[in-house]
């Protein structure tokens, strides 16, 4: 068993991406149910304010450090995390598996021409992958029961929902039982930079943690009012945590 940490009052497992890979190998492998949840910064501090957002996160069987602010957090307040582990690398990690070990995971989300050029360029960059499907995320509410049928009809072993968040959560929490896929894993926008729409920032911008100033020069005007308001509160958030520690307590804006 892995160490969960205490993240602001999010419990956050104290793994690296090998060790992810090795339970989700091992989950499909058995044909069991593993979903692990992304945190990052916006997401922290959206589930301060949506209950059903942090009920639906809280629900994943992995609960993972997508971005740099939570590993910086976890090292603030005294409960340091392996590493981080962004949701994208650790996709592509798992495509890579597939390819591999024969597993055939399905795409879920995006615009049709972005979840069109995802697919081909993994096959393209992963011999021997094979897809089970792919579907765009513009469905309706009442084709949702058909869209998971023809998931499952698939027989996919993993698959990947590319919608914004909270609607990714919110199709998970409400489909997670009905689905017969044993990995099922929220991706956020990947799709995009998988199909070469969006650039993603180079490694030395990663090692830094600045990915969000790089997102945030590609899309000012869609970005810009997210990253002050999130990374506004989530700075005041890591202040009164540090403060907190200093004098022996402790700041859990997200318990209870």
């Amino acid at each position: 068993m892995n160490a969960r940490v205490d993240i602001l009052g999010c419990p956050v497992d104290a793994l690296d991406r090998p060790g992810v890979l090795e339970r989700i190998g091992s989950a499909i492998a058995e044909g069991r149910r593993l979903s692990p949840s992304m945190v990052n910064t916006a997401k922290l501090v959206g589930m301060r304010r949506n209950a059903e957002l942090r009920e639906d996160v809280l629900a994943g069987d992995l609960i993972l450090a997508d971005g740099a602010g939570v590993v910086l957090a976890a090292w603030l307040t005294g409960r340091p995390l392996p590493q981080r582990i962004a949701g994208i690398d650790l996709m592509l990690s798992i495509v890579a598996m597939a390819a591999l070990r024969g597993y055939r995971p399905y795409l879920l989300g995006a615009r049709p021409d972005v979840v069109e050029h995802a697919a081909r360029n993994l096959v393209g960059a992963y011999p021997g992958l094979r897809l089970a499907g792919r579907h765009d995320g513009y469905f309706r509410p009442e084709d949702e029961a058909d869209l998971v049928a023809e998931i499952n009809a698939s027989g996919a072993d993993c698959l990947f929902v590319a919608l914004p968040t909270p609607m990714k959560e919110r199709f998970l929490a409400r489909n997670r039982s009905a689905l017969t896929v044993s990995v099922i894993m929220g991706v956020g926008g990947s799709f995009d930079v998988v199909a070469g729409k969006i650039a993603r920032a180079p490694d030395w911008v990663q090692r830094w943690g600045l990915e969000w100033l790089f997102r945030l020069a590609q899309e000012p005007g869609r970005m810009g009012k997210r990253y002050l308001v999130t990374n506004s509160v989530f700075a005041a958030w890591l202040a009164r945590a540090l403060v907190a520690r200093l004098s022996g307590g402790r700041f859990t804006p997200l318990a209870g």
